[in-house]
């Protein structure tokens, strides 16, 4: 018994002092990805992002109205305001330590948790400038408060020494933080794009009419075609309003005069401007809370879709049109230019790089405060509101006619597509639940097929490896049956000709196997949609399943492991230590029971799905397109010689991870 209990070692080599406790920052720089989302360039300027908050933070609270950004050098940006300045007393509970090296050093550390230094505020969890700090090389922050200039220096989150006074500062006040981020973090060339950085000043500046931010950028970091400006002064008194006219100022529209306000509900805001925009133009919706950008939507944009469309519907309603009760908010949003920026007390996002909202009470509060709005709007003039709805209405017919014609489409694919051993279609019609397995051979088809769901899951099994459709000519890619087979099951036309409303499948699921091969397929499909129907991935349809590797089983339990990794850690925690534990290893999915494959890769609720996704088409989203497409040119198009590029360039991050 007193071996058992007493001595805390384990005949497996795993006990207590296997177990690590991070201190510190060191969780930000063990997994940065959980902090600011990767080590990619989108993570590093995310950086930039913490530390402009805070400065735009005191400019919203009032204490603020100006706020210089200047890029240094490539690596070395400098962010500067006249707020309050960061507090430099000591701080109650760490003795010793001022509150600006608590802030800088601690996680969780903040003034925006009660809400008594600031009512609303884009920093939330008290982490942005402490993992600004862990993830730099070198960080420098300057305090001007109470007429004095203090000063501290950090190298990867630890200080250099205490905070010194270093002089008198009459006619100044606010903080300066100066930073150079980690090339053991973001890789050797941790450069700043000017563009970026200058995109980011000039929206902060269009969201709060009060700041006026002087952007400054070394001549010598620009490039000859840059558009970006060695300096500048951004201030836009009209705010979203200044956005939108700017945003269209080259394009046709269909009214003259955005619908545009600004409302204070309990001392939170909502502004937006709205207008629409001519046929053939491309739209934009641009949503940001607490000057935060949420490219990934969210309650907010929610709530001010339907105040919109709720308030056309009502105009519709007393104007005696019946046909006004069939539009969408989609038909209402087709090819519209939208800006919307709220400010909340207490937001919630998802996640710590802030990408989506999430507060339920934000779609309700942005309907009151849009919708009474809008139909004063359309009230004040009733052509101009006729047309919109109008407009509405032909987009809602057009919708429902093209429905209609996928349906007869989807019943004549159907017949055309008799062939023995493929297309296994689903009963409903419905897009909202109807899913396409594309499955790897025969083989793995005739396990699908069993296993799915007849109502809502088709499935294709596909022989092989698919034709390299980066490589290869236009001639050759329209001769090739196999992929003519595809764009058939799926009920639409590859290339310029691709409509979205045309699929017949709600998602679209490749399920391969778990090994080099499946993955080179999935690679070969993905190639495939994103050069022939990139529309299907940017609309959220194309997704990968997540197969299992292994099957692991001791008595009554049964776990399921996705790759190495996952079973070794599943044999020390989902088991206990009085049986042995029988491992088998899937060959592939065709050697797969249906009823396994069903409860480990097809039913909805039980899978895990992986969606294929890509940067927006507007300027956000430009330069990770292009590396976007950079990459597939790259990894799958005819230069063999780019491609071992890339290999021997990349070679040793995959070897790190190799137990060879």
């Amino acid at each position: 018994m007193a071996d058992l209990f007493g001595s805390g070692a384990s005949a497996d080599g795993y006990d207590a002092s296997n177990i690590e406790v991070l201190e510190g920052l060191e969780p930000v720089r063990h997994r940065p990805g959980m902090y600011i989302g990767g080590t990619d360039e989108r993570a590093l300027h995310h950086l930039a992002a913490e530390i402009l908050d805070n400065s735009m933070d005191e400019a919203v609270a009032g204490h603020a109205g100006r706020i210089d950004i200047h890029l240094e050098a490539r690596d070395r940006l400098t962010i500067r305001d006249n707020g309050r300045g960061m507090p430099v007393g000591e701080h109650p509970k760490f003795p010793g330590k001022s509150a600006v090296e608590v802030i800088l050093t601690t996680l969780h550390a903040g003034g925006k948790f009660s809400g008594k230094a600031y009512a609303t505020s884009g920093g939330l969890h008290g982490v942005g400038a402490s993992v600004v700090n862990a993830l730099s090389s070198d960080l420098h922050v300057e305090i001007a408060r109470e007429k004095k200039l203090y000063q501290q220096r950090f190298s990867r989150g630890v200080p250099a020494g205490p905070l010194a006074e270093t002089g008198a500062a009459p006619n100044r006040r606010g903080t300066a933080v100066s930073f150079t981020p980690d090339p053991e973090i973001f890789g050797e060339r941790p450069y700043f794009r000017p563009a970026t950085l200058y995109r980011m000043a000039r929206s902060k500046a269009y969201l709060f009419a009060g700041v006026e931010i002087r952007w400054r950028c070394d001549p010598a970091l620009l490039a000859n075609d840059d558009p970006v400006p060695a300096e500048a002064t951004l201030h836009y008194p009209g705010g979203l309003a200044d956005f939108l006219t700017d945003a269209t100022n080259d394009t046709a529209l269909l009214i003259s005069t955005p619908f545009a306000a600004q409302v204070e509900l309990d001392g939170q805001k909502f502004e937006w401007a709205i207008t629409w925009l001519g046929a053939g133009e491309d739209g934009f919706f641009h949503s940001y809370c607490n000057t935060v950008p949420t490219p990934s939507g969210g309650t907010h944009e929610t709530g001010f879709r339907q105040a919109i469309t709720r308030a056309l519907r009502s105009f519709g309603d007393l104007a005696g049109n019946r046909k006004a009760a069939d539009i969408t908010a989609d038909d209402v949003f087709a090819g519209t230019a939208v800006m919307l920026s709220v400010f909340l007390r207490d937001p919630q996002f998802q996640g710590q790089t802030k990408d989506r909202l999430v507060s339920a009470d934000a779609t309700k509060l942005t309907e009151q405060a849009a919708r009474d709005r809008f139909e004063q709007w359309l009230a004040a003039d009733a052509a101009r509101a006729q047309f919109l709805l109008d407009a509405a209405i032909e987009r809602a017919e057009d919708r429902k006619r093209r429905k209609k014609e996928r349906e007869v489409a989807r019943k004549s694919a159907t017949r055309r597509l008799r062939l023995p051993g493929k297309l296994a279609d689903c009963t409903a019609n419905d897009t909202d639940v109807t899913e396409l397995f594309l499955v790897e051979g025969d083989s793995a088809g005739g396990s699908a097929k069993q296993a799915r769901n007849r109502k809502t899951q088709a499935v294709l099994p596909l022989r092989g490896k698919i034709l390299n459709v980066a490589s290869a000519s236009t001639e050759k890619l329209g001769a090739n049956q196999e992929l003519s087979d595809l764009a058939l099951a799926l009920g639409v036309r590859p290339g310029k000709d691709f409509r979205i409303d045309d699929l017949r499948y709600g998602r679209i699921i490749i399920m391969t196997d778990a090994d080099v091969d499946g993955a080179h397929i999935a690679a070969l499909l993905m190639t495939y949609f994103y050069r022939e129907m990139p529309a299907l991935i940017e609309a959220g349809r194309l997704f990968l399943a997540q197969p299992p590797l292994y099957r692991m089983t001791q008595g009554g339990t049964t776990l399921y492991a996705l790759d190495d990794a996952q079973r070794e850690e599943l044999t020390e925690t989902g088991f206990d230590r009085r049986g042995k534990i029988e491992i088998s290893r899937f060959k592939g999915l065709g050697e797969m029971p249906p009823g396994q494959l069903k409860e480990t890769t097809m039913n909805p609720a039980s899978r895990r799905l992986l969606r294929v996704d890509l940067p927006r088409r507007d300027s956000a989203g430009a330069d990770a397109r292009r590396g976007v497409d950079q990459l597939v040119s790259t990894l799958m198009g005819k230069k063999a010689e780019l491609r071992f590029g890339y290999i021997r360039d990349h070679a040793e991050e995959v070897l790190a991870d190799l137990d060879v």
